[in-house]
This record gives structure tokens, sequence and C-alpha cells, in this order.
């Protein structure tokens, strides 16, 4: 494309705000000019035309400039338009290829997860769920995972009228049951299940999140139980499948932390019991 339609002026914008996207996130005027290659003068008319526009904050105790948040709304803007399927689809073929299992994507609808990707295994034997199949979230792994994600009191407003959960006389103590599961597996931040929903099925899912840390989906793997074993399943299955989940995770804008953000939401879910 001919550079005659180039615009010096915002290439040079542009640059600012991806420089101080990077390791040097707090500039002077004179390393913002430096970098560009521009007078101060110049340098300092494009800064004020950033700062006016929300994109450029200036510190006048350090004197230096660093992204404002108008960037934050466009990145995020950015991320919400993406399709959450056309984001996790090659990493749900990366996930299947590495562990030779069919790969799923699920979100919550309700009381049950729907799936809304598949990858299926080239294994003559398998475990076929299609796209658009709804499963009970109580019982399943993604729905487990995506359960864990709501508050105590949100998985009661969805469960009030669930017989043996939201009424009878047993229903506080199951509950209170329940909500120690999902406050479980937030912590663990991965659920496992050999058998667990059906009999011969193997299932290991992680939570998806977004720019916000909410968790926004769910991403698993079904395995034949006999031809897998708790070892492999607690074990390289499961790294798989939590290395594909931060990796989704990432692309959808969540800053993956060494703590885990599942601790925050067991301490969250229970001082709200």
């Amino acid at each position: 494309m001919s550079e005659r339609y180039v615009v010096p002026a915002l290439t040079r914008g542009l640059n600012i705000l991806q420089d101080l996207s990077g390791d040097r996130r707090k500039q002077t005027l004179s390393e913002v000019a430096a970098t560009l290659g521009v007078t101060r003068s110049s340098a300092y008319r494009l800064l004020f035309t950033l700062s006016h526009l929300g994109f450029v904050v200036f510190d006048s105790e350090t004197k230096t400039y660093s992204l404002g948040p108008q960037v934050l709304q466009l990145g995020y803007g950015y991320l919400a338009s993406r399709d959450l399927v056309e984001v996790a689809m090659p990493h749900l073929v990366r996930l299947r290829d590495r562990t030779g299992w069919s790969a799923h994507l699920g979100e919550l609808h309700g009381r049950d997860v729907i799936y809304l990707a598949r990858v299926a295994t080239r294994r003559s034997i398998a475990s076929t769920v299609h796209v658009g199949t709804r499963l009970p979230a109580r019982s399943t792994t993604m729905g487990r995972v995506l359960l864990s994600g709501l508050s105590a009191a949100q998985v009661h407003d969805l469960y009030r009228d669930e017989p043996g959960i939201g009424g009878g006389e047993k229903s506080p103590a199951v509950f209170a049951a329940f909500i120690d599961q999902l406050a479980a597996d937030a912590a663990a931040g991965v659920v496992v299940q050999n058998s667990g929903y059906e009999p011969g099925v193997a299932s290991i899912a992680a939570p998806l999140r977004d720019i916000t840390g909410h968790v926004v989906a769910a991403v698993n793997i079904s395995a034949v139980a006999m031809l897998t074993n708790d070892a492999e399943l607690n074990g390289p299955l499961k790294a798989e499948v939590l290395a594909v989940a931060d990796a989704i995770s990432r692309d959808l804008g969540h800053q993956v932390r060494s703590d885990t953000d599942g601790s925050e939401t067991l301490a969250a879910r229970r001082s709200i019991q």
C-alpha cells in the first residue's frame, strides 16, 4: 500500500502508546522525544493531544507520562468483540492433539452447561457430545467449574426450586454441601471426574476468565475411562487442560497470575454464607 496515505503524526502517536505499553511504562518528555526521534516540542504536542483524549496521563510529581484509561476501554472493546469460539478453537485443536481425547468448550445457561464447540478425538472409541448439547451443570465437570465462579447467593437463586437443594427439609444441609463442593472446585481451579456423570467416561475441566477475571466459559476433555487411569487424569492430562485454559484466558484479556483466583473466590463465597 502506498505510504502517501500514511499520516506521520498519527503513526507517531500510536508509537507512543505502543512504547508506553512495553517495559518502560513511565517516560519523561525527553525520553519520548528521543524514542520517536523528534524534537521535544513535537513530542509535547503529541503527548498533549493524547492526554486530552484520555489515552495518556501526566504525573506532575515524577514528570512522566503513562497510559491512560481510554486505552483500556479500546482494548476491552476489541476483546469483547472477539468471538469466544473463534478464540478458543485453535487451542482446543492443540488440546485434542496433545491429549488424544475430545476437547470441548461450554457456557453456563441457567442450570445447564451448553456445548459451544467440539474437537473430536481421532480414536475409534470415544465419548460423543455434540455442539448444542445441554447437560446438568451440577453433575458435569464443565458445569461445576462454571458454577464455582458464582457466589453462594447466585447459586441459591439458581437452584432455589430444585428438589433436594432449594426446597425440602434436607435442603439447608444439601445446599451447604453443594456450596462446599463448589468452593473446593474454585480453590482447585479444575475438576476431574472418572465415571462421575456418565459411567465409563472420564473428564477434566478448567475455567476460562475474561479481562475482568470473571469465569465466562470452560474447557474440558472427555476420555474413555478404561483407556486411562486416575494417575494420568490427575497428572499430565490435567496439566494440559489447565495450560490450555490459561492460554485461552490470556487471549480473552485475563492476566494469569501465579496465585490462584480460586482461593479468592473461595474466601468470598464463604463470607457470603
